[in-house]
């Protein structure tokens, strides 16, 4: 899922080089959740108009996921966004 996810998303965005592609799998759960993160510039590219791109990438996914007997979850992200997700020392000083 995750090469396919990687072919995909080089195929349709401009900067391939930026894209990064996190797979996490839960067994037990029988959940994959697969990470894709973009240049700020492609993030509307990725996503399309009304979510269409991300739910056709989404629908291509739960193909082969239904094949392997899993779920998988799909986000989209910049790397501004997972920076700003991430507490900085300063913050947590200020939340204790």
């Amino acid at each position: 899922m995750k090469k396919l996810l990687e072919f995909i998303a080089k195929s349709i965005l401009e900067h391939p080089k930026d894209i990064k592609v996190t797979e996490e799998e839960d067994k037990e759960a029988g959940i994959v959740r697969l990470k894709l993160s973009v240049h700020p510039e492609d993030i509307g590219r990725a996503i399309g108009k009304q979510g269409r791109i991300a739910n056709a990438i989404r629908n291509l996914l739960r193909v082969i996921a239904i094949r392997e007997g899993k779920r998988v979850f799909l986000d989209i992200e910049t790397p501004e966004e997972k920076a700003a997700e991430k507490p900085t020392e300063a913050t947590e000083k200020k939340e204790k």
